[in-house]
């Protein structure tokens, strides 16, 4: 995720500074005011479609890492509820033969203070 996030702002900082020098380039160049506002408009409406156009890829990108996520999850969690279900199985086995054992050997404790 740290990833992402440090792409998003990369790809904000790109598109900022290259409106910003887009921009001071047309302004410094030796063109009429009004041709250089043609042209910032232009490129700005161009742009603004560009940067519409990253947002939605970035959107959906984002929701498919999200819904592959939600799927990594689902499956780790059913090994676990599999893992603790067999767990939970072992234990029982293991309490009944120590039962089994503890009733033995409480049966020849018993047998021996008998003889």
């Amino acid at each position: 995720m740290a990833n992402n996030n440090g792409s998003a702002w990369f790809v904000a900082g790109f598109i900022v500074g290259g409106l910003v020098g887009f921009a001071a380039g047309l302004l410094l160049a030796p063109q009429a005011g009004e041709e250089t506002q043609a042209q910032l408009r232009e490129k700005g409406i161009e742009l603004k479609g560009r940067a519409e156009e990253a947002a939605l890829e970035a959107r959906k990108r984002a929701e498919e890492l999200r819904e592959k996520g939600q799927v990594i999850v689902e499956e780790k969690k059913g090994r676990i509820e599999e893992a603790i279900a067999e767990g939970k199985e072992a234990a029982a086995k293991k309490k009944e033969e120590l039962v089994a054992k503890l009733e033995e050997a409480k049966g020849k404790v018993t047998a021996e203070a008998e003889a």
